[in-house]
């Protein structure tokens, strides 16, 4: 191939496509942003760091990554827009200098039981036609290898409208993979009647024993009672065969109560509809007791838990089926792929090995395809959305990452830390909100947030190199050389908790006893085992209060006081003081605003544009009735009660006429948690990761066990914070329960009592103990991955 000579000699001057190497920001006001002004290297690496609140995904995802976003939907027409998500402009004055973002965020993946790791990396869609092309004996075209897709069969006649109207004889078959019995989920739920009812009494004696079903309420007690197909006088299990079906399954049916015309219903399609169809994490903590107890899942016993049909399983290629494919950890499944030479699918076997050496480059061999979507801890649903974009041939991208080294043990932060350098050695730009100092450390550029959060933030502390920040003054720059100090006396355990033979997910008949009565951290490398051991394998009814990664759901009507329950002891208190009904004080309720219901806003719908949220002018944004901000408590109204931070709170239900004891536990264990600059009434859907953990263990604290179970709580915190969390697991301890952690953090493991630390790597190569004893001991005998990082952090 000839290629053209080059006849100038001297160095062209810069071109003009050339000078635009910086994404410009300037009066960006999002959230608590307060006229932030940047300017972003391209194709460097920047981390965004500052105290969890301080307005760094505000800045990040929420002004730039967003308004690339939008700029890229714009390019598409009206049509394709109207299937798109709309995105409104954000409130910044210049933007300029922008590519087009990948954003990788923290974001819990669905949890829809159909969801699984295979789904959502498009490895299954591949190897169904893998099958589908291969699979001895073929059983039909690759939706007969998906689990998603119900066999459907039909026949009749269809009237076709094209020239003369004729009626046409026709069938219809579609075979699909999902197992009928429990239509692809792989488990099947069974409700526990005797946690609904006491059969030995009847409906007028109250038999019901589900939360909240009061004998004088119309919707649910009464409209059984008295709907005339049941005698409210019979005990139920003195019910015919008839009476029962009617009370349990019946199809909905018209009834009248006392001249009200009211839907009666079966009992079990009532309950699932009223509580098992909602997000069990947004159900109240008593409903969510009831629902637990009530409801109970079995692996389906037709499909052996692989949620396909009989069809599915019976075609094999070298004698595995797509079901046994699935349930393979990835790093054997590559192994089997790679041993296929079929030149006919010979590029589908290229896509589909490049897919799963990915899950193994980025540490997720350990996975399997058949795994759950819901299951994934936040760092590894990120881990799992890169797959994607590694090798992709895309240069001049942006890349946004939410504290992608979070769930990740030290050892492999190093790995991680390799892909993002990657990513932008090949020409891109990666942006990077973090808090664990390794991945600071590799920044070309740091841009720090604060100095407070909430309110106290939202402003740019420093902006430049990484030795520039440790010199900066700046609060992440007095605390990036912290290091926690290993402990001098450890505390004596007053107990064991014994777990025996434990055999969840990959552990290997694991005997431990964990010790109680002191704080006991659980470590090893992502995979190892940890939360199988913890949550999976400690014995029920041992009095353990877990608070688990599961992200914490509201719409933008749910705030801190609605999640943690603070709100109904204030109606009450403002209800007492004034004399009126409490639910004159909820926005939700009869107390709201009529005009925007209570939302405060108005949003209008504007289709394929994004839609417009004005301030309601009748209430002018306080969410509630005229009538109601006349009524006051301590000399605040309602309104001005939301409006306050947890601080202030605290202070204004702690003496005086607003004296209220159970308002003040509440925003006492906020206070706890480090929220005391949260605003009561400020939209769950505004909070920051870290905000939302920590809001969750506040809410968590209040429940009655003696052994508290905690999934990385440092997770979004910052490195000044994680002194004040040390401090309050210390004050959890000293109080008399007991703490079990599992945490990847060098300064929690350092403050531990007792360490377990499980592996020694991931998948079937981890699932046995590798250490117990303390801290000390770990770094003297440095035998384990995090024994050699563990010393290497205290500098011993």
């Amino acid at each position: 191939m000839s290629r053209a000579k080059r006849t100038d000699t001297q160095s062209p001057a810069l071109h003009g496509a050339d000078s635009h190497d910086l994404i410009r920001v300037h009066g960006a006001r999002v959230n608590n942003l307060k006229d932030v002004s940047v300017e972003i290297p391209k194709r460097r690496l920047t981390v965004f760091t500052g105290i969890s609140g301080s307005g760094k995904s505000s800045l990040v995802f929420d002004t730039i990554a967003a308004e690339s976003q939008r700029l890229i939907n714009e390019t598409y027409s009206a049509f394709v827009q109207g299937f798109m998500p709309t995105l409104a402009r954000p409130e910044v004055d210049v933007l300029e200098g922008l590519t087009t973002a990948i954003i990788v965020g923290q974001q819990r993946m669905g949890a829809d039981p159909r969801s699984t790791v295979g789904t959502v990396t498009d490895a299954n869609a591949m190897l169904r036609i893998l099958f589908s092309r291969l699979g001895k004996p073929h059983i039909g075209p690759p939706g007969a290898y998906a689990f998603n897709v119900p066999s459907v069969r039909a026949s009749g006649a269809i009237t076709v409208e094209r020239g003369a109207k004729k009626a046409v004889k026709a069938t219809f078959n579609r075979t699909g993979g999902m197992c009928p019995r429990c239509e692809g989920r792989g488990a099947v739920s069974d409700i526990d009647l005797t946690q609904l009812y006491d059969d030995s009494k009847s409906l007028a004696e109250g038999a019901f024993t589900i939360p909240g079903w009061k004998s004088d309420s119309f919707w649910t007690v009464r409209v059984y009672a008295e709907s005339g197909l049941l005698d409210p006088n019979k005990p139920i299990r003195k019910y015919t065969k008839k009476e029962m079906q009617d009370f349990l399954y019946r199809e909905p049916t018209k009834v009248k109560v006392e001249g009200v015309n009211l839907t009666y219903e079966g009992l079990i399609p009532k309950i699932q509809k009223s509580f098992l169809s909602k997000d069990k994490e947004a159900l109240q903590p008593h409903i969510r007791a009831f629902v637990d107890r009530a409801v109970t899942f079995a692996t389906c016993p037709e499909c052996d838990g692989t949620r396909l049909s009989e069809g599915a399983r019976s075609s094999k290629i070298k004698r595995i089926s797509i079901a046994d494919a699935c349930a393979m950890q990835l790093s054997d499944l590559a192994a089997w792929v790679r041993g296929l030479d079929e030149p006919s699918v010979a590029p589908l076997l290229t896509a589909l090995q490049h897919t799963l050496d990915s899950f193994e480059e980025i540490g997720l061999g350990y996975l399997s395809l058949n795994r759950s979507s819901g299951t994934l801890s936040g760092g590894e649903a990120q881990r799992v959305k890169m797959i994607r974009h590694l090798g992709s041939p895309l240069t001049d991208v942006t890349y946004v990452f939410d504290e992608p080294t979070a769930g990740l043990h030290p050892h492999d932060i190093e790995r991680m830390n390799d892909l993002l350098l990657r990513l932008r050695d090949k020409g891109n730009t990666v942006l990077v909100v973090e808090h664990k100092p390794e991945t600071i450390a590799i920044a070309d550029h740091v841009v720090d947030l604060g100095p407070g959060a909430g309110t106290g933030g939202g402003t740019v502390c420093f902006e430049g190199t990484v030795e520039g920040l440790r010199s900066g003054g700046t609060v992440t720059g007095r605390h990036f050389d912290d290091r926690a100090a290993l402990k001098e006396t450890v505390r004596t355990s007053t107990g064991t908790l014994e777990i025996r033979g434990a055999t969840a997910n990959n552990l290997r008949k694991v005997d431990v006893d964990i010790p109680l009565g002191v704080l006991a951290v659980v470590t090893g490398v992502a995979g190892s085992g940890k939360s199988s051991l913890v949550h999976g394998s400690i014995p029920a009814g041992a009095g353990v209060v877990s608070v688990d990664q599961g992200a914490i759901r509201g719409s933008r009507r749910s705030n801190p006081a609605t999640y943690t329950g603070l709100l109904d002891p204030i109606r009450k208190a403002f209800a007492k003081a004034n004399g009126v009904k409490p639910a004159l004080f909820s926005a939700n309720s009869e107390g709201a605003c009529p005009t925007c219901n209570g939302a405060g806003v108005i949003y209008t719908d504007l289709a394929m544009m994004a839609g417009v949220a004005s301030t309601c002018e009748e209430c002018e944004g306080k969410r509630y009735l005229a009538s109601v901000l006349e009524y006051h408590l301590g000399g605040r109204d309602i309104s001005e009660v939301l409006a306050m931070s947890v601080t202030e709170a605290e202070e204004f239900f702690g003496a005086g006429e607003a004296h209220t004891p159970a308002a003040q536990r509440v925003l006492g264990r906020l206070a706890d948690v480090g929220l005391g600059y949260l605003s009561l009434g400020q939209p769950l859907t505004t909070l920051s990761g870290g905000e939302r953990q920590r809001l969750k263990l506040a809410t968590h604290m209040a429940e009655k066990g003696g052994i508290y179970v905690l999934d990385e709580p440092t997770t979004g915190l910052h490195l000044a914070d994680v002194a004040q969390l040390l401090g309050l697991l210390d004050r959890l301890v000293d109080s008399g329960k007991s703490v079990i952690v599992i945490e990847h953090h060098q300064a929690v493991m350092a403050h531990a009592d007792w360490i377990i630390d499980l592996g020694p790597g991931a998948g079937h190569d981890g699932g046995r103990i590798v250490f117990e004893g303390t801290p000390a001991d770990l770094v003297a005998a440095r035998s384990t991955l995090t024994g050699e990082h563990l010393s290497a952090y205290v500098g011993t």
